[in-house]
């Protein structure tokens, strides 16, 4: 009795230690720490310089691609086979932008995004992420923004008639 009460601790220990230490499949931990040399996939300019517009795509092969804002974020997501022809949108486990407000990197698909406002990002007119739609109605106001909208309802076409 007490050899298999020792074997069913031994076991519910090592299936503790494997499920806390083995990946779930999602690939991402959380935000990539970019590099001094970390270029925007989409245009080129270094990101690093622009901490407060930084957006990402975290892989599930833990590869990432960062952006100097969110609009070349959009630009990528919408364009994978142009910009990354190897990867495809299953392969996307995570995908942050820096939320105005708080300056910190969060779940891009949970933010709200205010269009056409006066605050300019890195490459000029910006989608500015904030973390709620009470935010994004204040910023609207005060920034002169003209549209507020989530995540499924931006388009390529929406960045095609909007910022290019």
């Amino acid at each position: 009795m007490k050899r298999n009460i020792s074997a069913i601790i031994v076991w519910a220990c090592c299936t503790f230690l494997l499920v806390i230490t083995v990946p779930t499949g999602s690939g991402a931990s959380g935000p990539a720490e970019l590099k001094k040399d970390d270029r925007c996939a989409v245009c080129g300019m270094f990101v690093a310089k622009y901490r407060q517009w930084i957006a990402q795509i975290i892989f599930s092969d833990n590869s990432y691609a960062a952006f100097d804002g969110p609009k070349d974020m959009f630009k990528y997501y919408f364009q994978l086979d142009k910009y990354a022809p190897a990867k495809k949108h299953a392969d996307i486990a995570a995908i942050y932008v820096t939320e105005y407000y708080s300056a910190k990197l969060m779940d891009a698909k949970q933010m709200f995004y205010v269009t056409g406002s006066n605050v300019l990002g890195p490459m000029g007119d910006e989608l500015i992420p904030v973390a709620t739609e009470a935010q994004a109605r204040e910023f609207l106001k005060d920034h002169r923004g003209k549209t507020i909208l989530k995540f499924p309802e931006i388009t390529i076409e929406h960045l095609q008639r909007s910022y290019e």
